[in-house]
């Protein structure tokens, strides 16, 4: 008498591998976050964080010396002193733009302590905006449910242990003087293996598209080291980078490896993408063609690729372009010259992302395709 196999198993062992990934990203994010904050520098002055209030009065506006000032009382909303009223000050400059605009009744504003002039305890700093980034990304999150359902909670898991990936791990490793290719390279695998295995599963079509993501960011990450010799970078593209390189003076921060990181970073996602659509693909071709032969897969994988990787491309090279937009026109409207523009450290480097990016993503198509021949099993 044949045995057959107990159908709960597969469901547990997914089970299993999902609560593994989980336990393991909690566990990269808090042990990864306290070898990134070794060597992290103490600052003298830590800013003092503003308060959050809501304006319930407008006192006076009046105009002098090419200044508006507006005075105004307002409830404090958060700190010590919640539930009282201070009196603030919104100044406008006339020659400064742009200029933010003046404040109504019912605004929420942060506000500072006032040490550089006398008269005002309170000024204004900035308009409270938070409240409606966090709405908006409530309404992101419930479209994902709506559509998703599970795969959509799986994804915003993902995009969570992403975040934190980066903002509360690979940033302190680059502030403390760490080395950043290191850091880039492990940040990349984390956020491949646990996107794949929380929202897909350990099966094979998610170890080919991750395998797919990893030798395409692999080709962007020795593509961008060539190029670096290649094209004789510094890493000093404007005063911010001049800045980033002051915060460690005991060690300081390579900024070269800043454009390493951010291009294999930046790359990741559109190249996952790319491997992904090409794993799914071709995975539906051979369950529903199940004697479909091997050399049609890496055809059809091909014949995918051709239709994806236009539009992805295009993302890349728009999303770089977009980012340097306000420098490239300052640039031009001074009259800088054609050539002068395109043998720019800062352009080139722009330039370098966005075809270093797409030509990893490129490069996963095949490399994805013949994987998913090799290991998806022809049935007949």
């Amino acid at each position: 008498m044949v045995k057959r196999p107990d159908p709960k198993l597969p469901k547990r062992k997914k089970i299993i591998i999902y609560a593994l990934t989980i336990i393991l990203s909690v566990a990269y994010i808090y042990f990864g976050r306290q070898i990134a904050l070794q060597g992290y520098p103490e600052w003298e002055d830590p800013a003092e964080e503003p308060m959050t209030v809501r304006v319930t009065e407008i006192v006076s506006d009046s105009v002098s010396n090419n200044e508006r000032v507006i005075v105004f009382n307002a409830e404090v909303l958060n700190g010590e002193l919640e539930g009282d009223t201070i009196t603030s000050d919104q100044t406008i400059y006339a020659n400064y733009y742009p200029q933010q605009e003046p404040v109504s009744v019912g605004d929420k504003v942060l506000v500072f302590a006032n040490t550089y002039t006398e008269g005002m305890d309170w000024s204004m700093l900035e308009y409270f905006r938070s409240d409606s980034i966090l709405i908006l990304g409530i309404v992101f999150a419930a479209i994902i449910l709506i559509f998703g359902r599970f795969k959509g909670v799986n994804t915003l898991i993902s995009l969570a242990f992403t975040v934190l990936a980066v903002f509360a791990v690979f940033v302190p490793s680059v502030l403390s003087g760490q080395n950043i290719y290191l850091w880039s390279i492990i940040t990349c695998i984390y956020t491949i293996v646990m996107t794949m295995l929380l929202i897909n599963g350990a099966d094979k079509k998610s170890f080919a598209a991750g395998m797919g993501c990893f030798l395409g960011v692999a080709i962007a990450g020795i593509l961008t080291v060539i190029m670096d010799k290649v094209l004789l970078l510094t890493g000093m593209l404007n005063e911010d980078t001049l800045y980033l390189q002051m915060v460690q003076t005991q060690s300081p921060i390579d900024l070269k490896g800043i454009i390493f990181a951010a291009i294999i970073i930046g790359a990741m996602g559109a190249i996952m993408d790319v491997a992904m659509d090409i794993s799914s693909s071709l995975n539906e071709l051979r369950t529903n063609i199940p004697d479909i032969s091997s050399a049609r897969l890496i055809k059809s994988g091909f014949n995918i690729g051709r239709d994806v990787m236009g539009t992805m491309a295009n993302t890349l090279v728009l999303a770089y372009i977009g980012s340097s937009l306000s420098t490239t026109l300052l640039l031009v409207a001074y009259n800088v010259t054609f050539v002068e523009l395109m043998n720019m450290e800062l352009i080139v480097v722009e330039l370098l992302q966005a075809l270093v990016g797409s030509i990893g993503m490129l490069m996963a198509i095949p490399m994805t395709s013949f994987i998913c021949a090799a290991i998806y099993p022809k049935r007949s």
